[in-house]
């Protein structure tokens, strides 16, 4: 269901040496099956998308934040009753779906790990044993919890405090929740040590930190977790913004309105972007022309370009390595919010669902990332934020307050627990 469980699964099939299955996609599933899936992927991706729209927007995005909704947490009380998503799941299993998982869970005796909340539960619903559900998001709805909760032996691995709450909230039993993190790519990290993570860190504070402001406060703390900082390397490169559209394509728009006041920034060397259309060929085709609309189009390479890609794992391989040299991470607060803990500043466009809304408080609460200001004065607040070393700071903050290491320890507990 979307980049955000896909991009969680990924490095942890790689550290495995295992391919990545698709519940809703052949050999599991077969074609009835493939229907069901497709319908609700049909319904989500197109309420989504339109619900972006200015205007006639407003009572789809409704819809979305009815479907998606997470009641307050506190104060702290029993939020175990079924709700319309877990009943509608239940309703599912009945009929058949994820019938496939099981046959495949069965026959090969293998654990499941999945970092999608339905194969989860119709595994454990079907008595599946070593079932690990890798949570991908700071707060969740009530569907990432089965029917009958304290029965469940789903390991849940969660990737924040509050989403070990949540689901102890639900009914989960707190023996069955760890606390990992996200589990973000091996390449961008380098391993427990995190060398790879110190590494870009360093490059990036210096070119977030054109005028030394936030060196000048916390140099010698920067200096005891990454060393010495490259700043006669990497003085005087312009920050590199990267604006990743989600999967639906819904944040297209906003290019269209970024773009115009950022123009000047970018033919000056001010400022590099990159704008992320992932797999989907039509919203690189949109970005193109928004591009040549904006009068850029003759200036691609280092200081505009936009990244497509056929398909998802050369994809994600050239997303990771456009990562490790970006200064700025311009997205929705989707499962990307995560990648605050590379220590890449965030700036957060408008949620879409509830569950969304709790990944950008988390990160802001973090100190790891902002809401997005006046889209057509983007340039200007950002070459604020660069001068008085608030990017910077943010950068550190989400190095520092964000857990980063959930990869190692997922796969270490599943390794753990399967023997």
């Amino acid at each position: 269901m979307g980049y955000g469980h896909l991009r969680a699964a990924a490095p942890i099939a790689e550290r495995f040496g295992v391919p990545i299955l698709d519940a809703d996609r052949p050999p599991i599933a077969d074609a009835a099956e493939q229907k069901q899936w497709a319908r609700a992927r049909r319904w989500y991706g197109g309420v989504t998308r339109l619900s972006q729209l200015p205007f006639v927007g407003a009572p789809l995005r409704a819809i979305v934040d009815s479907v998606t909704h997470i009641p307050p947490l506190h104060p702290l009380r029993d939020l175990s009753s079924p709700n319309a998503g877990v009943r509608a799941l239940e309703r599912l299993a009945g009929r058949g779906l994820g019938r496939g998982l099981v046959a495949h869970l069965q026959k090969t005796g293998a654990p499941l790990v999945t970092t999608f909340y339905s194969p989860a539960i119709l595994a454990d619903r079907a008595g599946c044993e070593n079932v690990f559900c890798v949570v991908t998001d700071s707060d969740i709805n009530r569907v990432w919890a089965p029917l009958h909760p304290d029965r469940t032996r789903i390991r849940y691995l969660c990737p924040t405090p509050r989403s070990m709450r949540r689901l102890e909230a639900y009914g989960v039993p707190k023996a069955n929740l760890l606390l990992t993190g996200f589990p973000l790519p091996h390449e961008l990290l380098g391993g427990p040590d995190l060398t790879a993570l110190k590494k870009n860190l360093a490059a990036r504070l210096v070119r977030l930190d054109p005028t030394g402001a936030f060196r000048d406060t916390f140099g010698r703390e920067v200096d005891g977790f990454v060393g010495a900082l490259p700043v006669a390397e990497e003085r005087g490169k312009a920050p590199r913004i990267v604006f990743a559209i989600g999967g639906t394509g819904a944040q297209t728009g906003f290019v269209r309105r970024i773009l115009p006041g950022m123009r000047a920034a970018i033919l000056d060397g001010k400022l590099r972007l990159s704008l992320v259309a992932g797999v989907r060929a039509d919203t690189a085709a949109r970005l193109h022309e928004i591009v040549k609309d904006a009068g850029l189009e003759e200036h691609p390479g280092e200081s505009l370009d936009v990244i497509y890609e056929p398909d998802v794992p050369s994809y994600f391989r050239r997303f990771h390595g456009l990562l490790a040299t970006t200064d700025i991470l311009w997205t929705k607060p989707s499962e990307m919010t995560f990648f605050g803990a590379l220590g890449l500043p965030m700036v957060f466009a408008y949620p879409i669902g509830v569950h969304e809304r709790y990944n950008r408080r988390w990160a802001i609460d973090c100190g790891a990332g902002f809401k997005q200001r006046q889209l057509g004065a983007s340039a200007g607040w950002i070459a604020e934020y660069l001068a008085d070393g608030t990017l910077a700071g943010a950068a550190w903050s989400g190095a520092m307050r964000m857990p980063k290491s959930g990869l190692y320890r997922i796969v270490e507990e599943v390794e753990k627990s399967h023997g």
